[in-house]
């Protein structure tokens, strides 16, 4: 069996809108990676321990963003509206289908 690798937030579905695209956005937003890093060509392994990361530090707020304090806040809602106007102006269609 061949490994896997990330394709990069920067060229993963939906503006990286997808499972592993938000636990990198979620590490830019806990300052646990730079922005600069989109993660291209990370393996599952690599993967896996950014994710155990990004759990632990979102532990203290309940993995809610509301519960966040207000820089981190901030820095979420701008990470992500921009993510989903991006996404939006590229064709992303939010509807659910029979299907999702």
């Amino acid at each position: 069996m061949t490994e896997q690798f990330y394709v990069g937030i920067d060229q993963d579905d939906n503006e990286g809108l997808t499972h592993l695209g938000r636990i990198v956005r979620d590490a830019w937003v806990f300052g646990i990676l730079p922005e600069t890093e989109t993660c291209a060509g990370w393996s599952s392994a690599q993967m896996q321990v950014l994710y155990e990361k990004v759990y632990v530090a979102w532990e203290p707020y309940a993995h809610l963003p509301s519960r966040l304090p207000d820089e981190l806040r901030d820095r979420h809602t701008q990470l992500y509206m921009q993510a989903i106007a991006n996404a939006k102006e590229k064709g992303w269609d939010t509807e659910l289908n029979d299907d999702d």
